[in-house]
């Protein structure tokens, strides 16, 4: 982990998205979170200036500085009003030669796409639940139940609720019809694996770093429909899902279920081309691991699962927030030249320092 580059000598831009089609409490709840962590980003010793995207027109946004004197810090989740856009926010920094933290364009573009993790993470032999594409749901060969259907190209549970957990094929065939009319977009299916789920945050490049695991705690729901971690329990205080799922930090896993864990999600976050931290979404059945989801634009909010693990290492958010921006500054080039360590070379008697 970079820990050596003063914070102080990163000025930050801390770039986040304001759609003004959002509700004031929706506009209200991200620009409090985002000065949030603004703050902690100045109480780490950066020079920080927050920098709200409400169109499509990053470089308007961002023409006032000069890429080579800050690293922008990328809190963008899309582009106000285009959807499935967070992979253009990133495409229109690297335009623009900007340094930004979290994934380049095409991890983020990848991820976007299910099938292609799905291809991805099969070719690598890195085991994920079994899965089919289905763009109709005339003629549906799938015999594992219960399974679970997904939009192909959603996010942040977008689709999931009990009712996408199927137990036979007739609840397969209404949940295909239903992905397909709802959300335009062909349905993943996949087996359900009913065990235990964790959500592992993983930092780092060349070294990486695997935060303890926050455990989802579904003890409570006797229904194998209800055991997943919906839409509800993520965004909606109140409902049965966001009351009732505990999350358990530390969860208890033998050192050999640690090691097997933290194994699966550093070769799932190097194949799909993870960069400085991602979340991934994993669970337990029959002693083996499997990738539910990888998200490397993940949620590094205060009350979040990531900045929950790094506090449970004793690393503060201030600590969390800064890191992540120093991890970037790797990349830049007037950082990444001042990280070289110098070293002695001898020249006649006297000794010198050079790059």
């Amino acid at each position: 982990m970079p820990v050596d580059i003063q914070p102080a000598k990163i000025p930050v831009i801390l770039l986040y998205n304001v759609d003004p089609d959002w509700t004031q409490d929706e506009k209200d709840e991200v620009i409090q979170l985002t000065t949030q962590l603004g703050q902690v980003l100045i109480d780490a010793g950066h020079q920080t200036v927050l920098v709200p995207v409400t169109d499509d027109d990053v470089a308007s946004h961002l023409d006032r500085f000069d890429p080579a004197d800050y690293i922008v810090f990328n809190w963008c989740e899309c582009l106000p009003g285009i959807e499935h856009s967070e992979w253009l926010v990133a495409k229109q920094l690297e335009l623009l030669n900007f340094t930004f933290t979290g994934a380049d364009s095409d991890t983020l573009a990848l991820t976007q796409d299910k099938f292609r993790v799905k291809a991805i993470l099969d070719q690598a032999q890195i085991p994920t639940p079994a899965w089919h594409i289905f763009y109709s749901p005339e003629k549906c060969e799938w015999d594992k139940y219960p399974a679970i259907v997904k939009p192909m190209n959603e996010h942040c549970s977008a689709g999931i609720t009990s009712d996408a957990v199927v137990l036979n094929h007739a609840e397969l065939r209404d949940r295909i019809s239903f992905v397909l009319n709802q959300y335009n977009q062909p349905a993943l299916v996949e087996d359900f694996i009913d065990g235990r789920e964790f959500h592992v945050s993983v930092w780092g490049n060349e070294v990486l770093t695997i935060l303890p695991p926050v455990e989802m705690d579904f003890s409570f729901f006797g229904n194998i429909r209800d055991r997943l971690c919906t839409y509800d329990s993520k965004f909606i205080p109140g409902s049965e899902h966001y009351e009732k799922i505990d999350t358990l930090l530390p969860s208890s896993l033998t050192s050999e279920e640690t090691e097997a864990l933290e194994q699966v999600c550093k070769s799932a976050y190097r194949a799909l081309g993870c960069r400085d931290y991602a979340r991934l979404d994993i669970r337990l059945r029959d002693n083996i691991f499997y990738v539910l989801d990888i998200n490397p634009n993940a949620d590094i909010s205060m009350n979040a699962s990531m900045a929950s693990a790094a506090e449970e290492t004793g690393i503060d958010y201030a600590q969390m927030s800064s890191l992540i921006v120093r991890m970037a500054a790797r990349r830049h080039p007037a950082w990444n030249k001042a990280q070289k360590t110098p070293r002695k070379r001898k020249r006649s008697n006297a000794k010198i320092l050079v790059e």
